[in-house]
């Protein structure tokens, strides 16, 4: 599973470096070095603008998304699940990394996510997520305001 928190850069010609944690994690868990990057799910910042990243799946369990989406298994009206299949289907790339850990996030990818310099690669369990720095700053306050408070609820989640 993906965890953590990874601060990097991403150079002029869009490439990156993805931490060695979790490509030990692709080839431990999900034996395969291949892995799709789509457009993440946006995070509502209350004030009219949303954040935009990436999220990052390892090629089978995006093999299993994309089935679940396209039977609509989440029972989505049509126009919700025309959204999805155009905000995450649409985009989606198969990249692998080269000799050095790099992947190059493609264009329009970038453009989208705003991702110029400093980037946070954040692990999410069966996938990652990929922000712009600011960007990223901006979701954990919003995360904080959105953090569940019935205590009895966290508590059967173990925190």
């Amino acid at each position: 599973m993906f965890g953590g928190e990874s601060l990097t850069t991403i150079d002029a010609k869009g490439r990156t470096s993805i931490p060695a944690k979790f490509r030990e994690v692709l080839t431990s868990c999900f034996v395969d070095e291949r892995f799709v990057l789509t457009k993440s799910s946006p995070v509502d910042f209350d004030d009219g603008s949303f954040g935009r990243g990436l999220s990052v799946y390892p090629a089978n369990e995006w093999q299993e998304l994309e089935k679940k989406i396209l039977a609509n298994e989440g029972g989505l009206p049509l126009a919700q699940l025309n959204s999805l299949k155009r905000l995450v289907l649409g985009p989606a790339q198969e990249c692998s990394v080269d000799k050095l850990g790099r992947v190059l996030i493609p264009p329009a990818l970038r453009l989208h996510a705003n991702l110029e310099r400093d980037l946070y690669f954040v692990g999410m369990g069966r996938r990652f997520d990929i922000w712009a720095k600011e960007t990223y700053a901006r979701v954990n306050a919003q995360d904080e305001r959105n953090f569940p408070q019935d205590s009895a609820a966290l508590a059967a989640l173990g925190i």
